[in-house]
């Protein structure tokens, strides 16, 4: 799934590196690889202030969720011989350029959609049992997220397994529209359900993407995303093949360009797409469908050659405390799995009301879990039969 490859430029860390705290080669260091703007440069200097150790901190941004696994793929991969004259002088000191580099760091963001892989694959190592008692806020977390982390060593969620991954944002998949349209039409949209309803005949924008559009109807008909056996599912091609007639485009990454210029008037997309576009075009409105959805989280995960730093351990509690959390919420319009208290006054709606997060429907909504090879063909050759027929 390419959720977020194509992402919209949001605040955060804009630049190559941050480098925080300078000192001799006895301070302890603390290398992170991070989802470029998934965490506003503030917050990493606050957390420099309130260390009681000197430590040398380096946070450097990467533009996609894909390449950070990659470079987890690279750091596996054994030592190559290179072309000195194929980098230029600048570019070698930049890990996440040089895909040579083997400077593992100590915590690297990974997208949930790759935690399985990476676990199976040897990629990363577990949280140590005594490290995740250590965390605060660990049994202040609800049980939909340590689930979610705790998988067994071929990376399945296991309820006695070990915790691979700490969340510390989330978004989820969300229906946009055309304020001023659906005026027209005498309703607004609410749920999946209203995908098919009279008035939007090739008026619809949605994801090109298996899980997420078969997803949608499988909630639609009260069932999971993460069904193994869609033969089992009565009326889901007839379903399919009702609501392929209202849909004009497929598309993953210019799937709003049709909704803001009136082409469609309704979208179905990633949050973090659309939020940040929302103050530009007072128009659309948005609504996480009422019976649940699919939701997306990035998490903390350590390299399987990164040494324990107790850092790491601080800087996953720092990013769980109630008032950074607000603040990694408010700046990167993303979700904080702690739920933090968000105001009229510190953000207007209807952003607000989609960052505080209905509960009700956050335990309808799930994770798009990896599913084994032969049920996700199913997924992409029914979705193919649909958009052809």
């Amino acid at each position: 799934m390419d959720r977020r490859s194509f992402l919209l430029s949001i605040s955060g860390l804009a630049f190559s590196q941050l480098l925080v705290g300078c000192g001799n080669n006895k301070q302890t260091k603390f290398n992170v690889q991070l989802l470029k703007g998934s965490i506003p440069s503030q917050v990493v200097d606050k957390f420099r202030q309130g260390l009681q150790q000197q430590a040398q901190l380096k946070f450097a941004p990467v533009d996609q969720l894909q390449n950070l696994y990659k470079q987890l793929q690279n750091w596996q991969e054994p030592p190559k011989t290179t072309n000195k004259q194929a980098w230029t002088n600048w570019t070698k000191w930049i890990p996440f350029i040089n895909p040579q580099t083997k400077a593992v760091v100590d915590l690297v963001t990974l997208g949930d959609y790759w935690l399985k892989a990476a676990i199976e694959q040897k990629l990363i190592q577990p949280l140590e049992e005594a490290e995740v008692k250590q965390l605060k806020s660990w049994s202040t977390l609800d049980e939909k997220w340590r689930q979610l982390v705790t998988r067994n060593d071929q990376g399945y969620v296991a309820p006695q397994g070990k915790v691979w991954a700490a969340p510390y944002r989330w978004g989820s998949t969300v229906i946009v529209y055309n304020r001023d349209k659906f005026k027209e039409l005498g309703w607004m949209p609410q749920d999946w359900s209203d995908l098919w309803r009279e008035g939007l005949r090739s008026r619809i924008s949605l994801l090109d993407n298996p899980r997420e559009v078969i997803g949608l109807v499988l909630k639609k008909l009260g069932k999971s995303y993460n069904i193994e056996n869609l033969d089992t599912v009565p009326n889901l091609e007839k379903e399919l093949q009702t609501l392929n007639q209202q849909v004009k485009l497929y598309s993953s990454n210019t799937y709003l360009e049709p909704l803001i210029i009136g082409d469609t008037w309704l979208a179905v997309g990633w949050s973090s797409d659309i939020l940040p576009l929302l103050a530009r075009y007072p128009h659309l409105g948005i609504v996480v469908p009422q019976s649940g959805t699919a939701i997306w989280a990035d998490l903390w995960v350590r390299p399987t050659k990164a040494n324990k730093s107790d850092i790491s351990s601080k800087w996953i509690d720092f990013c769980w405390q109630p008032e950074i959390a607000k603040q990694i919420t408010l700046q990167t319009r993303t979700n904080s799995p702690i739920f933090p208290e968000i105001s009229a006054a510190d953000l207007q709606e209807p952003i607000r009301s989609l960052l505080q997060a209905n509960r009700q429907v956050f335990h309808k909504s799930e994770f798009l879990l990896a599913l084994p090879t032969s049920t996700a063909k199913q997924y992409e050759s029914l979705f193919t039969k649909i958009k052809t027929s």
